[in-house]
């Protein structure tokens, strides 16, 4: 269940400098973040908000594929936090529930996962889900942009990662199904996970959406890209700034 009065940081650099970085240490590290206003959809669960208590495992086994499929991506895009109508459902940053159940205009399932069993774990039957988010689970704006982007560069299938700098989602108090900014706190978490994320995949370009997301690349000597952010009326110049990231 959610609970975020307990905080367990991640470990410090030093030591996580010594481990040997692979998938399975990875996902270890990022089950065991506790904070408060932030959820961590690979460890908690909330009773009827989510399809019940296999809803963490299930999003923990996307994450995994996901990243199993990719360990010879060439681009890293990191944005700044999971959103409540994306990864926190799917377990994958900027990826909606709408995708995976095949409702995205031009992305396809199988671009996301190969073959997989795509299950939803957003609960159909919740009173605070709405319209088309009961019958085809949530979509979410960034990643329609996002997706299709990738799907017209050819990046679609297994050559490019989403990230977020602080990988979990940070919600407002009034509730889960709420977005806010990472504050500096969570920032300075979020980039000992991108710094082994990188370690996992040494052929990766890291693209930084948004200038939150540069800014903390960049203090922390991570070098990066920039492109705008496409949420709040920022679609078409994301589209253009990716189109001339790849020469077009």
């Amino acid at each position: 269940m959610h609970n975020g009065k307990n905080c367990r940081l991640p470990l410090k650099f030093d030591y996580m400098e010594r481990i040997q970085m692979d998938i399975t240490t990875f996902m270890k590290h990022l089950h065991m973040y506790r904070a408060p206003r932030a959820f961590n959809p690979w460890r908690e669960y909330e009773p009827g908000l989510d399809i019940g208590p296999e809803a963490p495992q299930i999003r923990y086994g996307n994450l995994q594929r996901y990243l199993e499929l990719r360990r010879n991506a060439h681009y890293l895009f990191i944005a700044e936090g999971l959103g409540y109508q994306g990864g926190r459902f799917s377990g994958m940053a900027m990826t909606s529930e709408r995708i995976l159940l095949g409702h995205h205009p031009e992305v396809k399932p199988e671009e996301v996962l190969g073959d997989w069993n795509y299950r939803r774990t957003s609960n159909p039957d919740s009173p605070l889900l709405k319209g088309t988010q009961k019958t085809m689970g949530f979509n979410e704006p960034t990643a329609t942009v996002m997706w299709g982007s990738l799907h017209r560069h050819h990046l679609g299938t297994f050559d490019a990662v989403l990230w977020n700098i602080f990988p979990f989602h940070p919600h407002k108090e009034e509730g889960l199904l709420t977005n806010r900014t990472p504050d500096g706190n969570e920032l300075n978490v979020g980039i000992v996970y991108a710094k082994e994320l990188l370690e996992l995949l040494p052929n990766a370009q890291v693209v930084a959406i948004g200038q939150k997301s540069a800014g903390t690349l960049q203090k922390f000597g991570v070098p990066c890209s920039c492109v705008p952010h496409p949420s709040m009326g920022g679609a078409n110049r994301f589209k253009a700034a990716i189109a001339d990231l790849f020469g077009e």
